[in-house]
């Protein structure tokens, strides 16, 4: 671990009321006294104290600010650090790091003073993604998810399961160095039964994954249905403003469209595509390709009918995207004279499906009107329930909301498998050990403890810049 003293602007480069340059380091109250002039000096003021002043770049007064002195090892690095509260201009606050950078500090690569919190053993790796993830957070429940990681939910977690795993491994390893006085007699039976309730803890990690991804990355939605049914109203409806051209010529939407909306505490990554129908309009074609393709990978489907007019070949041809599908079915322009009710669409889709072979879920179906905003807050209910099952709670579960620390949980469950089927298959006790120590390895390149250099390098680089 480099040990030189660190600068970096860790606000946003906007003008903004407030910017503050951090400094970190051994010599980082030192480098303050060098361009800090006020009533005490930097390195004799005491802890978790602040102090008013100018930075000054030998006589040039720069600005007019507040300094922040935090002795190690009660700091966010673990290292004395110094934080110059400054004014908020984009061109006050560099000067401000030029100066300290002038005054033999480097610059802080992305992510390094989390990085030095990780090294000093101020937090765990997950604690440190969790910094990013609660930076980058877009909704109340990924904040929340990433407040409860930040606190160490799931280092405690995988602590706990990594002690169990090191106390079997460590009385196999002793029984067998020493036979004579400790007994191996019945103890698979012992063993299968912790490493099966291991699993089922490690299971229940990974199952929520699910949850925790749609936390963390909102979900990805795409609106589809017949030229002119409503699905520009709707995502106008759900912006709040005319996101999308709307007109009664069929067609307008030829493109598709991008939203990102706010909706229960959850983001929906919205797609609003071009109406599906047979066309030999080459551009419209090729938004109704783009509009199929981008159903196929959608976490959730809203399908928009137009209940005004009758169902034809076009509504078929959704309802084939859709039969096993995440979606949701929407019966639009229920202040007009309806045609179409929800058994003749139940009905079509139960026929679509048996036809084509795959399974009709239970998809739910919601009357509304997009132009009167009717049925829209039940609709809004629905989506949040088919994605988090009953109210989450952030105080007893743990979500896990990074592929890196799933992959980790698959690697622990399949070499915690591999000693149940060790142990059902009869093998000698020292195979026990050897699946026993590669989950505990997998675990611990979760919470830092097993990685090597340049894959924690490659973490911490993907942090924001003063972070």
């Amino acid at each position: 671990m480099k040990k030189d003293t660190i600068a970096a602007i860790s606000t946003g480069m906007t003008n903004s009321g407030i910017g503050i340059v951090r400094i970190s380091g051994s010599e980082a109250l030192e480098t303050a006294d060098r361009v800090y002039k006020g009533k005490i000096k930097i390195s004799e003021a005491p802890s978790h104290t602040i102090h008013y002043g100018h930075i000054s770049d030998g006589d040039e007064i720069i600005d007019e600010v507040l300094v922040t002195v935090m002795r190690a090892p009660r700091t966010f690095t673990g290292e004395d650090t110094v934080e110059i509260n400054c004014h908020g201009g984009t061109f006050v606050v560099r000067r401000v790091l030029e100066t300290v950078l002038k005054n033999g500090v480097r610059p802080a690569e992305p992510g390094e003073f989390t990085k030095r919190a990780f090294l000093n053993g101020k937090m765990d790796l997950s604690q440190s993604e969790a910094v990013m993830d609660l930076i980058s957070s877009q909704n109340e429940y990924a904040l929340q998810s990433s407040v409860h990681q930040l606190k160490g939910s799931l280092k405690n977690k995988i602590t706990a399961i990594r002690e169990r795993i090191i106390y079997h491994t460590a009385f196999i390893e002793s029984a067998l160095d020493d036979p004579e006085h400790i007994s191996l007699d019945g103890y698979g039976d012992t063993l299968r039964e912790e490493a099966e309730e291991m699993i089922a803890e490690v299971e229940k990690l990974i199952r929520s994954a699910d949850t925790g991804r749609i936390m963390k990355e909102g979900i990805q939605t795409v609106i589809v249905g017949k030229p002119n049914a409503g699905k520009s109203s709707l995502l106008n409806v759900l912006t709040g403003y005319d996101r999308a051209i709307v007109t009664d010529i069929e067609g307008t939407t030829r493109d598709v469209l991008e939203e990102e909306i706010r909706l229960q505490g959850l983001l929906l990554n919205v797609v609003d595509t071009a109406g599906i129908r047979s066309t030999e309009d080459v551009i419209e074609k090729m938004g109704v390709d783009r509009a199929k393709e981008y159903a196929k990978n959608a976490d959730l489907v809203i399908y928009v009918v137009d209940s005004s007019r009758e169902l034809d070949e076009n509504d078929e041809k959704i309802m084939e995207m859709i039969c096993d599908k995440k979606a949701v079915i929407l019966l639009n322009k229920s202040d007009l004279d309806t045609v179409v009710a929800e058994e003749m669409v139940m009905q079509k889709m139960r026929e679509v499906c048996e036809k084509t072979g795959k399974t009709c879920g239970n998809i739910p179906m919601i009357i509304i009107s997009a132009r009167d905003e009717r049925g829209i807050e039940e609709f809004e209910e629905t989506v949040k329930n088919m994605f988090l099952s009953g109210d989450v709670s952030f105080n007893d579960e743990i979500y896990i909301t990074n592929a890196r620390q799933k992959s980790a949980l698959q690697d622990a469950e399949e070499s915690l498998r591999k000693v149940v089927e060790s142990i059902d298959a009869g093998m000698p006790e020292d195979f026990y050990s050897i699946d026993l120590m590669d989950a505990y390895e997998s675990l611990g390149n979760i919470t830092g403890e097993s990685m090597g250099e340049d894959l924690i390098n490659e973490i911490f680089s993907k942090f924001c810049m003063g972070k």
